[in-house]
């Protein structure tokens, strides 16, 4: 068990816009789930939310629009974003997930300040189908395939307990470990009234297979994060998650979703004898 845990925030700075229809998303405007909607979110406010993300050990910052994919606005305003937090925050690895992105699109935000990109695969190809309509799982894939042909480092993986089966969950596995991700997030789905995915088909026991898996195909040293849904599967045995492999976590809410208090994870890292880690090399 790793005994440095990477810690990563998000922050929503365009919310609940997306016209997809993904049925996992409170964000696509075809559901409408009861959530805080808004386009462009000040630049001075993420900053600041940034510094209060870093103060807390973040080292991960991501910076995530709800739509299907960049356009030259989105480029724009996200690499302003990234120069505005790297002139004023220190030791963060700045993120961007900003849906399906071409290589001209990946180097404009790189070589804004951009460190990592994160497009997550979400399934299993078989099932995707199931789950979106609106665009494919291989814009997915090949978005993943931009990110490492330019040279920035790729953060991608997927959503479980959406009525997929155990082969689909090994099949999106084998997908992730195919791109070599330089940090890999496992998301277990969070039901919401609003979605058409109604229940989560997973159990506790089925989520540690999981990261075992995955840490057994992903190699020892790369990020392995527990993201969007521990709270319902590992509330009070956090210990499994870093037992089964995991080293990274998201800390404070989640794009539309409250998360664990900062300060109650904290406590609990504590009582587990595991560090927060302090420098971005841990992968």
């Amino acid at each position: 068990m790793s005994k440095q845990i990477f810690l990563c925030a998000i922050n929503n700075i365009l919310s609940g816009t997306c016209a997809e229809d993904c049925k996992f998303c409170t964000q696509s405007v075809r559901y409408h789930a009861d959530i805080e909607r808004y386009k462009f979110k000040e630049i001075a406010q993420i900053v600041e939310e940034a510094k209060v993300a870093r103060s807390h050990g973040a080292l991960g910052y991501c910076l995530v629009t709800a739509s299907k994919g960049l356009d030259d606005k989105k480029v724009d305003f996200v690499a302003r974003a990234a120069h505005a937090i790297k002139a004023e925050v220190e030791g963060l690895n700045l993120i961007a997930c900003n849906g399906t992105a071409t290589k001209e699109q990946l180097k404009y935000l790189q070589e804004n300040g951009i460190d990592s990109y994160n497009h997550n695969l979400e399934t299993s190809e078989r099932y995707y189908a199931e789950i979106c309509s609106t665009h494919p799982w291989s814009e997915r894939y090949e978005t993943c395939e931009n990110v490492k042909s330019v040279g920035m480092a790729l953060c991608s993986g997927g959503i479980f307990g959406m009525g997929e089966t155990e082969e689909d969950r090994n099949s999106l596995l084998d997908s992730i470990a195919s791109l070599s991700p330089e940090s890999t997030p496992l998301n277990f789905y969070h039901p919401n009234p609003a979605l058409p995915i109604k229940t989560r088909n997973i159990e506790l026991d089925e989520a540690v297979a999981i990261i075992k898996k995955a840490r057994a195909l992903l190699g020892e040293e790369r990020l392995l994060m527990v993201a969007g849904g521990r709270e319902l599967l590992f509330n009070g045995q956090e210990h499994l998650m870093f037992e089964s492999g995991a080293n990274a976590m998201v800390i404070g809410n989640y794009l539309t979703t409250e998360g664990i208090s900062v300060t109650k994870d904290q406590a609990m890292l504590e009582a587990l004898g595991l560090e927060v880690a302090t420098s971005c090399d841990t992968h």
